[in-house]
């Protein structure tokens, strides 16, 4: 099933399962235990970001070849950061480049997003997937000066800006994608393709992700896991790449869709 998140006229927000020859009906209940697909039409005024997550776990350097590409040693466990729930974008929402803490340096990270849907906690690998609701579309965007110099040895600083995670523009449930690990994934900035490779190349795929992150940790329904990025990221490219006012940046991802978003100064 495809899931979409939507505001509809009145400001109200409801989910959504997108029909792929008719109108979005409605979804009663909660997303993430008791619910049904109605016969009513979604009155759709806005597509939101799917969910909004109660955490964003993030993982680093988890591509062989982009950890290669940033010179950095291939990392003997999953790289975790955080990211606050301050980042969330919608689809077509702009993604806002600082101007207060002010950065040039602003990149674009297409990623596969996780969303955990059934409490999850000293998980094994063969029954991670289980506890997956699905899967969306991610950009981890990330200011790299920020990041690298500003953030006092670690990462958060830099990824956590408002608005530096776009999601969407579907929640594509696990029955339609058993094997997370062999998708398409792709960014094109004003046109031109960036990123271009696919989930297989991942050093820790899902399962593995889910296991170490669970490991004496509760891993709530809600959670998103952004599983990490593949090569060609704008700061690695000679001369480097960095998005600015009036871009369009979009993720793409094999069975999820198309997450779009235009670039502009924060004012």
């Amino acid at each position: 099933m495809k899931i979409i998140r939507y505001s509809d006229p009145q400001g109200r927000t409801f989910h959504a399962a997108r029909q792929d020859d008719g109108p979005a009906l409605v979804i009663e209940g909660d997303l993430f235990g008791e619910h049904r697909v109605t016969d009513r039409k979604a009155d759709v005024a806005k597509i939101l970001a799917p969910i909004q997550p109660v955490a964003i776990v993030c993982i680093g350097l988890n591509y062989k070849f982009h950890a290669e590409e940033t010179k950095a040693p291939i990392p003997r466990h999953p790289v975790v950061f955080m990211k606050l729930p301050n980042v969330v974008q919608n689809p077509g929402d702009p993604i806002l480049l600082p101007t207060h803490l002010k950065s040039e340096k602003v990149d674009y990270e297409c990623e596969l997003a996780v969303i955990i849907g059934k409490t999850a906690k000293n998980v094994s690998k063969a029954e991670a997937l289980k506890h997956v609701l699905g899967y969306t579309c991610a950009n981890d965007v990330s200011a790299r000066d920020w990041q690298k110099e500003g953030g006092g040895g670690q990462w958060c600083r830099g990824k956590t800006f408002d608005t530096f995670c776009p999601l969407g523009p579907v929640l594509v449930t696990a029955d339609e994608i058993p094997n997370p690990n062999g998708l398409t994934i792709k960014t094109v900035l004003n046109g031109e393709t960036m990123q271009d490779w696919n989930t297989g190349d991942m050093i820790f795929d899902v399962p593995t992700l889910i296991e170490f992150l669970s490991g004496s940790t509760t891993l709530v329904p809600g959670t998103v896991i952004l599983t990490g990025t593949p090569h060609g990221v704008g700061a690695a490219r000679t001369p480097p790449v960095f998005m600015k006012h009036g871009d369009t940046v979009s993720v793409e991802i094999e069975k999820i869709g198309t997450l779009t978003n235009p670039v502009q100064d924060e004012t």
